[in-house]
Parts: structure tokens; sequence; C-alpha cells
């Protein structure tokens, strides 16, 4: 029998980041993943080889910030494993139907110069604006590195100057009520109290719709942080694509005397006298875990679908009825676009500079045209009369991407799930069809045509991927590659819910990790680094935890 200490579900960013730690520990671990490749949502795969050869796109997560605001990097020495981050710098370029521009550098300074060609007190405004979402960035790092039930490790995390930062914003009765009104308002509100411009309104609207819902959607401006982030700690892919990253985490698990056996896809968890006991793949093997099965799938999909419902039942009898009620997502996806090209876009209507490629290509028009990018989706329409996009030419940055000379485009359009009126037809019953995804994908290419009229004779050839597919592919309830939204009603100890929050669920032994736990998605590692701290947590006896406990409150009343 194939029996490990700790068997993963899914070989996601997450997971491998989990395992390694796991293994640096002693224990074995083995990871199981669906696809043929490991890395999850942290791919860069050759995918269209008939007509583009030697052209690799990243498939999905392309820009990495938070995994520079935790110590996943560095501890894990994963720059030995062959990964290296290259900073992109100007990180921003967004184009203006009136001829502006907004240009955001990884300097502060360059990018109010930026600025104050169009308004000085824009560009003043825009140095406070950065200022401010810095320190609250900074003062929130600590509890984005520790489970959200660990009040002593959190506070242990933090440091004198983030306790500064976090007195700044929140010290004295009325900062505390201002700091509450401003996560309970949108991003879109919080924007225009800074900023009279929709030059710049706009790319910060679409930067911070990035969390998945519209910027007039309330509780979420701290979505206004994502900009912010570019200039600290900034924002870096790794050298031959995000799937480096995944490359990387392979060599230092296998090295560790880990294992990863793709094309396993799990089809139930097994659970004996409420533990987990291992786990029964399609085709019907079985692997055992004397320790634990951890899982980077949502809530939702483990436990409605991949376990007994008498086994959830009996641990808890209410969790598979709130997980069906309880968590709700609001329909919004991604229809995923890449493309070879011959040449490197052009904007030539906006006095078109080779850095503008660097980072990342905003299509915003305005904070009307990115609220309606998004709005739309909720109803279940596609918004692509005037497409809003998240554009990027990665192979100027890394050349290694593209056959020389040559250039990849990648494109994020967000676009429903569920199409309205077309239940029950295309793909899963969504309503996506072939000819749909390619008719919606030639209107964004137009779109991006009007500010790039080169882009349409340097397409040499295109993959388009509808939000079903996507969903197939990452195996993400409804296509949400953030597994669940990232709404302040699903955050930190709310994530999924509370009784699943610190990464352990009611089953024993059964472990969450991935998108779908605190702090949520994107390229961090922090959910995978987290999870593992709580199982090792686990394994730990009393007297052990309650040394470190002292320790920790020594060591704590020492930052004081």
């Amino acid at each position: 029998m194939n029996t490990y200490d700790v068997v993963i579900i899914g070989a996601g960013h997450n997971g491998l980041v989990c395992a390694a730690y796991l293994l640096k520990a002693g224990y074995s671990v083995l990871l199981l993943e669906k696809r043929s490749v490991p890395g999850g949502a942290a791919t860069t795969e050759e995918v269209i080889p008939d007509k583009a050869p030697g052209f690799k796109f990243n498939l999905c997560a392309i820009d990495h910030e938070f995994i520079h605001l935790g110590p996943v990097v560095a501890e894990l020495g994963l720059r030995q494993y062959g990964l290296d981050y290259l900073f992109c710098d100007p990180t921003v370029f967004c184009p203006h139907p009136d001829g502006k521009v907004f240009v955001a550098h990884r300097s502060v300074e360059k990018t109010c110069a930026e600025i104050a060609q169009y308004s000085d007190r824009d560009a003043q405004k825009y140095a406070e604006f950065i200022a401010y979402w810095q320190r609250l960035t900074h003062a929130l790092q600590p509890m984005f590195n520790a489970p959200p039930g660990a009040v002593f490790e959190i506070l242990r995390n933090y440091n004198r100057s983030q306790i500064r930062d976090a007195l700044a914003i929140v010290g004295g009765v009325n900062k505390a009520l201002d700091w509450v009104r401003t996560m309970m308002t949108s991003a879109e509100e919080n924007i225009a109290e800074w900023f009279d411009s929709e030059f710049i309104r706009a790319p910060l609207a679409r930067l911070a719709s990035e969390f998945g819902a519209p910027p007039s959607q309330k509780t979420l401006a701290i979505g206004s942080m994502m900009l912010s982030m570019r200039h600290h700690p900034g924002m870096a892919r790794p050298k031959g694509g995000t799937g480096a990253l995944t490359q990387a985490l392979v060599k230092l698990v296998t090295s560790l005397g880990g294992e990863i056996f793709t094309d396993q896809a799990v089809k139930q968890v097994l659970v004996d006298a409420g533990r987990a006991v291992g786990v029964q793949v399609a085709g019907g093997k079985e692997y055992r875990a004397r320790r634990a099965v951890i899982s980077n799938l949502d809530a939702k999909r483990l436990f409605l679908q991949l376990m007994d419902a008498a086994d959830v039942d009996a641990a808890a009898p209410q969790l598979r009825n709130r997980l069906e009620r309880r968590i709700v997502n609001n329909n919004e996806t991604i229809l995923k676009i890449d493309c070879a090209l011959s040449e490197p876009l052009r904007f030539t209507h906006h006095n078109h500079r080779d850095d503008y490629l660097i980072g990342s290509i905003l299509i915003a028009d305005s904070v009307r045209h990115v609220e309606a990018a998004h709005n739309q989706i909720t109803l279940g329409r596609i918004p692509d009369q005037d497409p809003s996009m998240y554009a990027v030419v990665p192979s100027v940055l890394d050349p290694s991407l593209a056959p020389d000379g040559k250039h990849t485009l990648w494109i994020e359009f967000f676009a429903p799930y569920q199409i309205a009126g077309l239940e029950g037809t295309g793909l899963n019953g969504t309503g996506w069809t072939d000819d749909l995804k390619h008719k919606v994908a030639d209107r964004v290419l137009d779109k991006l045509a009007d500010y790039a009229p080169n882009l349409k004779h340097s397409i040499l050839a295109r993959r388009v991927e509808s939000p079903a597919e996507l969903g197939d592919r990452l195996g993400s309830y409804k296509g949400n590659y953030y597994h669940l939204d990232m709404t302040l009603d699903q955050m930190i100890f709310l994530r999924p819910l509370p009784e699943l929050a610190n990464y352990k669920t009611p089953i024993q032994g059964l472990y969450l990790t991935g998108a779908g736990t605190h702090p949520g998605g994107s390229i961090s590692g922090m959910p995978g680094r987290n999870c593992a701290r709580v199982f090792l947590n686990s394994q730990r006896s009393l007297r052990h935890r309650l040394i470190e406990l002292q320790e920790k409150v020594r060591s704590l009343s020492s930052v004081h």
C-alpha cells in the first residue's frame, strides 16, 4: 500500500510550498496533481506548438507582488533552485482616449513627475496616497504571514516599524474610526477622495478590480492598495515565466524526498472513524496518509464533491448547508487570450515608448468603463461591447519566452462563468462554446488594436480559453481562480468560513490550504506556509507548545 505521512491534493504553488516546509521538518509527503504538469495557476507552457513553436505562455498568473511580502522565497532558498525574479519598471501603462497616458514607475517620485505633466495637485496627492497604502500594507503584513487564529504568532511578527505604521493609521479614536470607514467603502469612493483626474482614477480602479469585483463594491476599498505594492515591494516576474517558480519548488520538494504524481485526479477523501486517512484517485487506486490529508481545492469542491456526505455530517452537521448557502461568488472569472506576435505592440497614438511594454498594460478608459466591465458580469452578461482588459507583453522583459525578435501577448478579460439566458448549453451548461469565445476574443483584440494599430497584422497564432475551460483546467469552483471572492466578509478569520479559517477542518487530520484560505488568492505561498505551520504545531507536544508560547510572550514584551 502507498502510505505517506501527508498526502496533499493538488500541486499548485501553495501545495508545493506546504510540502517543502513539511519535508524540511522530516515528514514524508506525496502530492497528487490532476493535470500532467504541476503548478495549478502558476504554469508557463508551450500551448500552441504547431502554429507557434518556441513561444511560452503564462496560462494564468503573471505579475507577482504578494510573494515579496513574505519570507517564502528566502526561507526555502528558492534562488538556489533556479528562481530568478525580474522586477518591472515601469510597472503600469494606461493609455487614455484623449491622448493622455498614465505611467507608473517603481519610483514614486518618477511617477509623480509623469502625473505632473497633467495635474500638479494629483501628483502631490499621489505621493500621499501611496504613502498611506504602503503604511497600511506594512502594518497588515504580519497578519498575512500567520494563521488568522494564531494571535500570539501574529503579534510576534510585528516589529517596531510595523507597530509605528499601525499606530499612524489607527492611533486615536478619530483615526481608528476613519480607517474603519475607509475599509467599509469602495475603491471607487476611496480613489475619488484623493484624485480629480480621470486618467489616474481609471487605472487605479482597474487594478483595484483585480480583487474580482466592480470598483463600486462596498468593503473593497483595500483594492486601492494594488498600485502601491508595485512601488514597494515591487512587481516582478520569474525569469522563464511564472512556471519557473513552480519548477524551483518542484526541484526543492523532490530533492527533499517528496513525491509528485501527475495525471492523478482525486475522487474521494477517505475517512475512518472521523479521521482523514487517505485519498482515492480516478481508477480506484488509494494513497494512505498516516498523519494528514491537505487539500488545495476550495472548500465547496472538497466537502461537497470529494467526501461522503455522512462523514461530513457526522463531524459537522451544518457544514455542507453552510458551504452551499453561506459562500457566495459573484460569477466573475476570466476569458484568457494568448497570442504569438511577430513584433511588439506599438502605441502610436500615445507617443510610443518601448518601456510602456515592460509592465502591465491597462485598457481602462474611465472609472465608468471599468465599472461596466465588472457589474455586467454579475448579471451574466459579457462586457464585450467596449472591452476593458489587462494585457502584458512578457517577452519584452524576458526574451526567453519567445523566439528571437518575436513576442508573446497575455490578455486577461473579465467575463461571467454562467452566461444569462444560455443556461444548460455550452461547456458544463455555462453557455460557453468555441464559437462564442472566439467572437468575444475578436472584440477584445479589436479594442486593443484601437490603441496599438499594429496588433492585427502581428498575430501569428492565438489561443483562447473560455471561463468554463479555465475552471475545468484549474479545478476551481465556477472558474473562480481565487476559489471564492476576495470580499471583506470572506477574508482573514472568515475565509472560507469561521470554522474552517485556521486551515483545520472538523474532520480530524484534514487540512485546507490554497487560494480559498487566508490570506487569499494571488501568488504568495502564504496559505501553504501558514497551513504547514498549523500542521506542524498540531504535531508538537503540549509541553513544547507551552514553552514556545512563553518565548513568544517574552519576545513580544521586548518589542515594546
